[in-house]
């Protein structure tokens, strides 16, 4: 890792779930993918209705539960406990994918090892040995839902951007990614690449620029500011 990345601000995932969750419009059907992006549900604010979906069957699910009052019966399709709020519904697996490749969620939230400056999005495998086998619901979610927001570092463990000019790992969706939401700063997915749309801390779309390797357009409207 070069010393730029060591000396780069980086928010933790609680606070980027917390970032998330503000762009996601009141009346929304949304999913929220395996891993860093479930913590998205805690952060949602209780005096709007966002309606959660999991791809194992379930509409209304709630925030996760308080130790001691984990139901069993209740997961989501990473196998996490999780809450249902008043309303929720269950049904078939089957239906459940016919919501996400029919069009019917507003939002997903995945997460990433690569995304394409033209918005592919590879965040199954990366081809290694022993990986994934299958893809899985995650090409469903890609391509269904109508606007893709990607959770993820900007950097891998060894330093390398997973903001690329073109993914070298397997595909999951093509062309999809709406906006990446990374520990350093949030980008747009535009005709002319990758533009910041905010960076956080004393982050800058020069120092962005340099560890990523791309040209970045500066799309925030105030400058660049602080995250929150």
């Amino acid at each position: 890792m070069t010393e730029t990345a060591t000396t780069a601000t980086r928010i933790p995932r609680e606070q980027l779930a917390a970032r998330i969750a503000q762009d996601i419009p009141e009346g929304s059907y949304v999913n929220l993918g395996i891993g860093a992006p479930t913590l998205v549900a805690d952060y949602l604010p209780e005096d709007q209705e966002i309606i959660l979906h999991t791809e194992n069957g379930m509409l209304g699910m709630g925030p996760s539960p308080v130790a001691g009052e984990i139901d069993p019966d209740l997961i989501n399709a990473g196998k996490q406990p999780v809450t249902a709020l008043a309303g929720a519904a269950y049904f078939h697996h089957a239906d459940s994918f016919g919501m996400m490749r029919g069009g019917h969620l507003d939002v997903c939230v995945l997460g990433a090892f690569q995304v394409s400056q033209g918005g592919d999005l590879a965040n199954w495998s990366t081809g290694a040995p022993g990986a994934i086998p299958a893809v899985g619901g995650a090409m469903d979610l890609a391509i269904g839902a109508k606007n893709v927001y990607v959770m993820t570092d900007l950097l891998t463990k060894t330093g390398e951007s997973k903001l690329v000019e073109a993914c070298t790992y397997p595909l999951t969706g093509v062309g999809c990614v709406t906006r990446v939401y990374t520990d350093h700063a949030v980008f747009d997915v535009t005709p002319d690449g990758f533009a910041v749309r905010e960076a956080f801390g004393d982050n800058t779309v020069e120092l962005l620029a340099e560890l990523t390797g791309l040209k970045l357009v500066d799309a925030s409207s105030r400058g660049i500011r602080e995250g929150e």
